[in-house]
């Protein structure tokens, strides 16, 4: 018997029992629909958490002071980070760095709808908002120009903005006092990604020049001093030299600590794919029980249609016939299932991105080709003991079976 007789009879068996064909089926289309859904949630995921926290800032290294128990207030206060250590690492890391920056904070009173509250100030520079992946909202960001002439210029976070004048665009050209003295409001900015207070940025927050901010503190210290990286590959090198050189420009024993996001971003990629090993394990369960349903509905038919294998045996069918018909029969049901799985499984992320278009789902085409391959495999496996019992029949006590 040709292949191509194998499949017609098959197809044609499979065609008298629609339904039960169709249970059988649904089971694999399940089960592939799931492991393209778990790879897409895998992807998406992964690639979701990598973009939170890159977007705090790329190739990201901070630095500050870390005060020791047994130390003298000057000791302190000289080994602080400053601005003149901003520089030098700007000029010792140039060819290695983007930018270099640093803020000096404190707090003033400021009233607000009548009521008299604590708002965070924040000095920096122009090198603040692309170090930091900030957005400005309206108006403009500081600029080298703002910073050397020491202008009495502020930007506003996007809470702060709404809560004083009502909108991001109303905020500019607006004046307010911090620590007696008034500034004009150039614009408003926000994070691009949220840190939610864990940063220095809290929802409420003025920043002002950091050339003017040195006027309101009474020691010069940079916390944190901000450092990012031109290249991935370049970020621990870079983070070992930035502690070398706060370390040479203040006394012996000053301890700084230095750090960047490479252990965050790493535990994110772990717990990503940890994530997805177990996901694609709980897809491998399904498929492998609609293995078994198909296994167990093959067994039956090869029970139901005893009789009609000792006839065809009769006419001359071998062995090998009967078992390559049953198999394809396995086959097909699998294949089937899996092509609709295939198809519903791609449809789900698609209508997704269709329906919202910020939001971008990528579908793996591996995952499309494993579940088809799997789908195929799974036929084959577990119709392989259902076709093996069904060639086996004697002809004679299956002509005999009623």
């Amino acid at each position: 018997m040709h292949l191509g007789e194998a499949f017609s009879f098959s197809f044609q068996a499979l065609r008298q029992n629609p339904v039960r064909s169709m249970l059988t089926g649904l089971g694999m289309m399940i089960g592939t629909a799931s492991v393209i859904l778990v790879v897409t949630i895998s992807l998406t995921s992964q690639s979701y958490i990598l973009e939170q926290i890159e977007g705090v800032g790329s190739n990201m290294i901070f630095a500050s002071y870390e005060v020791g128990s047994q130390q003298s207030s000057s000791e302190v206060n000289a080994d602080f980070v400053k601005m003149a250590d901003i520089q030098a690492v700007r000029e010792q890391l140039a060819g290695r760095i983007v930018a270099a920056t640093g803020i000096e904070s404190n707090v003033d009173s400021m009233f607000i709808n009548g009521k008299e509250e604590r708002l965070l100030v924040i000095g920096s520079d122009e090198y603040y908002k692309p170090v930091r992946n900030l957005v400005v909202l309206a108006g403009r960001f500081l600029d080298t120009g703002d910073v050397s002439l020491r202008q009495k210029y502020a930007l506003l976070t996007e809470k702060l903005a709404k809560r004083l004048y009502g909108s991001q665009n109303a905020a500019l050209g607006q004046y307010i006092k911090i620590h007696g003295l008034q500034f004009t409001v150039i614009g408003t900015f926000k994070e691009r990604v949220e840190s939610f207070g864990q940063s220095e940025l809290n929802a409420e927050t003025v920043l002002i020049p950091i050339t003017v901010q040195q006027y309101f503190i009474r020691v010069e210290r940079i916390d944190p001093m901000y450092v990012q990286v031109r290249e991935p590959h370049d970020v621990e090198p870079v983070t070992a030299q930035v502690k070398q050189i706060l370390e040479s420009r203040h006394r012996q024993g000053a301890n700084y600590k230095v750090e960047n996001l490479t252990g965050i971003l790493n535990a994110a990629k772990d717990i990503s794919r940890i994530l997805s090993l177990v996901l694609v394990l709980v897809s491998a369960i399904a498929l492998v029980i609609s293995g078994i349903g198909i296994m167990n509905i093959m067994l039956v038919t090869v029970t139901e249609r005893t009789r009609e294998i000792g006839v065809r045996m009769a006419v001359g069918a071998s062995r090998r016939d009967i078992l390559s018909q049953f198999l394809i029969e396995a086959v097909l049901i699998s294949l089937s299932g899996g092509v609709i799985g295939i198809l519903a499984g791609v449809a789900v992320p698609l209508s997704v991105t269709f329906f919202v278009e910020s939001i971008d789902i990528p579908i793996s085409t591996w995952s499309i080709v494993i579940a088809f391959a799997v789908s195929s495999l799974v036929g084959l496996v577990f119709g392989m003991l259902p076709a093996s019992r069904a060639s086996k029949l004697n002809p004679t006590e299956a002509l005999r079976y009623e």
